[in-house]
């Protein structure tokens, strides 16, 4: 198993094609790193993939939240995420096309149906789960609505679109104002990525940062975030840093929280 570290918080396709070959059968990376906010270029990895005879397996947990999501044309022959990203209930999905997922033997039951993809699934499926994630994809599709969208997924593209545009601003007025506050290094340094922003203090551990907000009635969680390796890697081990993240609901009074709370905390 060869392992790709990114660089400057990065991902190089070129990197990932230096460690591909003949004997390469899966290829697995994120569409965005819920560390950083990273978006690798998943097309151009797909195509490094494929061309060796390997398949694409994207992390989309972090990515599908906040920007527009089309499985076939980012090339992923599988693509998992889970609804609690985005407003809805904790539940686990992978897309695949059904000739993919075909060849694939889970352990299952004996008696339990043998089809495609429901031999996937264990037993009984989560109704009340389901029906949560279908309100949460509603809602989402509705949020920037346009009279031309005829179908859900228009609907849902231009939502994206509109809610992409718009956590981009109030990054814009974030960022810098983070970046400026004495003793503070950020992580999130990639040119495509999320409106994700992981810091850390020279000056004030990052729990203590989050216990300080949370008193403030700021919610800006500190840690490693499951992000083991990429902790790692920029130095920070288990205690990872501060991780801010824009969500739909978020507005330009939060900002001014956020940053008042760590101005006072930091200075």
């Amino acid at each position: 198993m060869g392992v790709v570290p990114s660089l400057d918080g990065e991902l190089a396709v070129d990197d990932v094609a230096a460690v591909v070959g003949p004997r390469t059968r899966l290829v697995a990376v994120t569409a965005a790193s819920n560390l950083i906010g990273t978006r690798p270029d998943v097309p151009a990895l797909a195509s490094v993939a494929h061309e060796v005879g390997a398949q694409l397996y994207v992390d989309g947990v972090h990515a599908t939240a906040h920007v527009p999501t089309d499985v076939p044309a980012s090339g992923a022959d599988f693509w998992v995420c889970s609804p609690y990203k985005f407003l809805g209930p904790h539940l686990g999905v992978l897309g695949a096309r059904p000739s993919i997922l075909a060849p694939l033997r889970p352990w299952k039951l004996v008696p339990s149906t043998d089809s495609v993809p429901e031999r996937f699934e264990l037993g009984t499926l989560p109704y009340e789960l389901l029906a949560g994630t279908t309100a949460a994809v509603d809602f989402l599709a509705d949020l920037a609505a346009v009279e031309s969208a005829a179908t859900r997924r228009d609907r849902l593209v231009s939502s994206f679109e509109a809610l992409q545009a718009y956590e981009d601003t109030m990054l814009g007025w974030l960022e810098p104002r983070i970046r400026a506050l004495p003793g503070v290094t950020v992580y999130s340094n990639a040119r495509r990525r999320t409106p994700t922003l992981l810091f850390t203090s020279a000056h004030v551990p990052a729990q203590a940062i989050r216990a300080a907000l949370a008193q403030r009635g700021v919610n800006a969680p500190a840690g490693s975030f499951y992000a083991w390796e990429p902790s790692h890697h920029l130095g920070l081990g288990a205690e990872g840093g501060v991780r801010v993240g824009l969500a739909p609901y978020s507005d330009q009074s939060d900002v001014e929280r956020l940053i008042d709370g760590l101005i006072a905390v930091l200075t």
